[in-house]
């Protein structure tokens, strides 16, 4: 037998049912979806009703959901804490850590680093200006790519299929800036600029009075592994000040964390 085949038939032979369930059930808590019943887990899941209420019991009972006064459940505390822990730990936020530091004060404005989860982009580093309106984003939030320029950055790299995958018509969610993008066909030509130009900027379409502008971060391959983005003030600063020195800038701390990625 094969060294390869003896490995898969060991990893099968220590997986543990009841715990690949609970992990599916929590894996349930991504992008939009923040609660659940348990008939709803059931239903996404495959599991039947009795087990996945025993789940959701046990998962609620260790503090990794909470129950909501509806009677339904979202993630808990030490579920949020693993994150964080993880986030912490990656190697891409440890490796991106001084590059985003020196851009933070080199530019005096806020650095974000982030990661494309299906159409959402999750926030792994984020060295916030005190004047920036979207007090609310912490490591761990998640926004809508089509709204953000680290979205943009990393969805103009998909393969045209997979784009069309991750985004559908519930990609565009209410409540954005008054420049947000309407639909699939508008951000498709958006993509289609930023993939000539190298970087998307973002002008009050996350929020009002927020700009931004981002460029993607390199591994091993040629589809980025993050996005790095400098986050301005509409009222302080222009679209035309993002893409002179900010730009700049930020194209180097980007090739400076490429370069550290590919040699980790």
């Amino acid at each position: 037998m094969a060294s390869s085949d003896r490995g898969a038939g060991d990893r099968s032979r220590y997986h543990i049912a009841a715990l690949a369930k609970g992990l599916q059930v929590l894996s349930l808590f991504e992008g939009s979806t923040l609660s659940l019943r348990t008939s709803d887990i059931a239903a996404l899941t495959g599991i039947p009703m009795p087990t996945a209420f025993r789940i959701v019991s046990t998962l609620e009972d260790l503090g990794y959901l909470e129950r909501r006064h509806d009677g339904s459940v979202q993630p808990g505390v030490k579920v949020l804490t693993l994150g964080s822990a993880a986030i912490r730990g990656s190697s891409l936020v440890q490796l991106s850590d001084r590059p985003l530091r020196l851009l933070a004060e080199a530019t005096g404005e806020t650095v974000n680093l982030g990661v494309l989860v299906e159409d959402r982009v999750l926030y792994l580093a984020r060295l916030r200006n005190a004047d920036l309106v979207t007090a609310n984003v912490h490591v761990g939030s998640t926004l809508p790519a089509t709204y953000t320029s680290m979205g943009k950055v990393l969805l103009a790299h998909l393969p045209r299929e997979d784009l069309e995958r991750r985004i559908t018509e519930a990609s565009f969610t209410p409540g954005a800036g008054p420049n947000a993008v309407g639909g699939p066909d508008e951000l498709y030509r958006q993509l289609d600029e930023v993939r000539r130009n190298g970087y998307a900027v973002q002008d009050e379409e996350l929020a009002q009075g927020l700009r931004s502008i981002a460029v993607p971060v390199f591994g091993a391959g040629d589809v980025p592994e993050a996005a790095v983005n400098v986050a301005v003030s509409a009222q302080r600063r222009s679209e035309h000040d993002l893409r002179g020195d900010i730009l700049d800038r930020l194209r180097e701390t980007a090739a400076g964390i490429t370069t550290r990625l590919r040699t980790r």
